[in-house]
């Protein structure tokens, strides 16, 4: 319980109701754990722009979290475009398969 009283799962509906953050009509106000979410998505996204060791910091992420693993961090990823064009863009260029069709022999 807050000190008004409040259910502290109430709570990130008020606080979202300050900090302006509408919620559609027809759709449920945002959770603290989907806010987790876009933290994760976020900090990994910004790791990919500045060019990091993503591997190397998802321990610290999956810490920050306060999780025991970076297995347990993984499902609070989600595939957002700019993320996957940033993942994508560090894979190493498709092999050339000269008289193959492109497939491997």
């Amino acid at each position: 319980m807050s000190k008004s009283g409040d259910r502290i799962t109430r709570t990130p509906g008020v606080c979202g109701g300050k900090a302006g953050i509408a919620t559609p009509p027809g759709r449920r106000r945002p959770r603290v754990h989907d806010l987790r979410h876009t933290f994760a998505v976020t900090t990994l996204t910004r790791w990919y722009r500045d060019g990091a060791d993503v591997q190397a910091k998802l321990p610290v992420l999956s810490a920050y979290l306060g999780h025991s693993c970076p297995e347990a961090t993984y499902w609070y990823f989600q595939a957002t475009p700019e993320l996957l064009a940033l993942a994508a863009g560090r894979l190493p260029p498709p092999a050339e398969h000269h008289g193959t069709g492109g497939r491997p022999s």
